[in-house]
């Protein structure tokens, strides 16, 4: 059987040629993201010439952070399963009391990933999937996640792109390991290196479950071993864009690689172009009466003998050529703001641009994401959700429920933006009556509460406590009748008199009476 080392580096020659294409892509945004081989800490990185790369990967890396883990408030939802949903169904007070255990697990799970800076994590993995398409997330039995980077795993997939086999490469410390590492290292000599190379194994089985170990110098680590469910297993290898029949994704930066490289030459043109226009040199003519020397030393507002003919100043004269060139920069950058989300640049320069514009610009910009989304949503959202949820059961913190009662379901990323739209065809739809047929028919035809509940759905607004009900408004309405009956009688008192007011309520109760006699008889 070969070791864990050979396999890595047999599968790490199939790997290079996709490391090559993200390291090209590091180079346009940023750089130090996925350095070239043989880089360390010390070495003096050199900056693109334009900075649109590095925007664009900042912003698209935090739009999707927010979508994927937005702050206060669940990304996804335990849903109750239909059989057992069928069960609770007649019991109002069952069903209340296990919705409301849902919701307190749901905000569990959010406060496991926010003492854990998971967020710190997928900012991170983010960028890496943005630059390079492909990262490794390692989510531990304790504590918060771990980023592998490209460089640092190899992996397998099967035809139908599911993980067969991942291949991690650490380097480590002799110094800082337990006596089961140093066990695995074997005997140390004087020659022995101060680091060692980890490798870890996650090898996908036919029984729908995931073993890992790891190994050292051919050896394996004891304790090392482990058996999961492969919708459980820590290590979610994410790509951004999928290729089929492929083992490695392909990055967003990829995409556009021919205008951040057009770009990046343009700028770097102008730049020195402007550069080498800047410089001030004058020429003196050389049979001419006027001396290098007497303007050299003259200094400032001096009065020197001389010929203004025999002094000119070098001049580039590019202006025309310079011109060309800010033209194809300025189509390049809006053709890359829209790509990278960068709404500022992507909505147009003018006195007048309405607020439906911009909307309308900013809902364009989002729907680029429907497909990012998507992936992101399934290999990354759910499993994150039910490795938190095994691992909270595990340390207490979350109850042990029956198997196949609670389905997690995301409701961010895709899902909100098809809420998105379901909230713009009700504010058209609703908005269309009001324009058309008037406030009185829209009023008249359109349920108003329901329309409330409907739009906080469509935002993901929880409305109790928020929204009245029909019981409180017509509790609100018999105290406003009540309230206007009293200012009535008040100003039939400061009007009539209160002989008025006693004669009318003594009528009052005359009638009333002779109407309950009549209806006894």
């Amino acid at each position: 059987m070969n070791s864990l080392e050979s396999e890595y580096l047999k599968l790490e020659t199939e790997r290079h040629t996709i490391l090559e294409r993200a390291r090209d892509s590091a180079r346009l945004t940023l750089p130090t993201l996925i350095p070239d081989e043989g880089d360390s800490k010390h070495t003096k990185f050199i900056t693109p010439y334009q900075s649109v790369g590095a925007r664009g990967v900042n912003n698209l890396a935090s739009s999707l952070l927010l979508s994927l883990l937005p702050p206060n408030e669940p990304f996804a939802r335990l849903l109750i399963d239909d059989k057992a949903k069928r069960e609770v169904e007649g019991i109002e007070d069952v069903k209340s009391e296990v919705e409301i255990a849902l919701a307190d697990m749901e905000r569990a799970i959010m406060r496991e990933i926010e003492s854990n800076s998971f967020r710190v994590g997928l900012f991170e993995a983010l960028k890496h999937l943005i630059v390079g398409g492909n990262i490794l997330i390692h989510i531990p039995s304790e504590g918060g996640m771990r980023v592998f980077h490209l460089s640092s795993y190899v992996i397998q997939r099967d035809p139908m792109g599911n993980v067969d086999r991942i291949i991690t490469k650490e380097t480590i410390s002799i110094n800082h390991v337990s006596e089961e590492v140093r066990e695995a290292i074997g005997e140390l000599t004087k020659d022995s290196k101060d680091t060692v190379d980890l490798y870890t194994c996650v090898q996908t089985l036919p029984n729908d479950q995931v073993e890992v170990h790891q190994e050292i110098n051919g050896n394996v680590v004891k304790g090392s071993e482990g058996t999961y469910k492969a919708d459980e297993s820590p290590y979610i290898a994410l790509r951004l864009n999928r290729v089929d029949g492929e083992d490695y994704g392909r990055g967003y930066v990829e995409e556009y690689i021919g205008a951040l490289e057009s770009l990046e030459g343009l700028t770097q043109s102008i730049v020195e172009g402007s550069a080498a226009s800047a410089k001030v040199l004058y020429l003196v003519a050389p049979n001419g009466t006027t001396r290098a020397s007497t303007l050299a030393n003259a200094p400032n507002g001096a009065i020197r003998e001389g010929n203004a003919t025999d002094v000119s100043t070098l001049q580039v004269q590019k202006g025309a050529d310079f011109r060309v060139a800010l033209e194809a920069i300025t189509q390049i950058r809006e053709t890359l703001n829209f790509a990278f989300m960068l709404t500022e640049g992507a909505i147009r320069q003018a006195e007048r641009v309405t607020a439906e514009e911009v909307r309308l610009v900013t809902q364009s910009l989002e729907k680029q994401l429907g497909g990012i989304y998507s992936v992101l949503s399934q290999e990354f959202q759910l499993p994150l959700v039910k490795i938190l949820m095994r691992r909270m059961q595990k340390a207490n913190k979350l109850p042990k429920l029956p198997k196949g009662f609670v389905t997690p379901v995301i409701v961010t990323g895709v899902d909100a933006l098809g809420r998105g739209q379901d909230l713009n065809k009700l504010d058209s739809f609703v908005a269309g009556i009001s324009q058309v047929l008037g406030p009185e028919a829209l009023s008249q035809h359109v349920n108003v509460s329901e329309y409330l509940s409907r739009r906080a759905s469509a935002l993901g607004i929880d409305t109790k406590g928020l929204v009245k009900s029909e019981e409180e408004l017509q509790a609100e309405m018999q105290a406003a009748q009540q309230q206007q009956q009293q200012q009535q009688q008040m100003q039939m008192m400061q009007t009539l008199g209160p002989e008025a007011i006693k004669s009318a309520t003594s009528m009052n109760n005359t009638q009333a009476n002779n109407n309950a006699q009549q209806g006894g008889a």
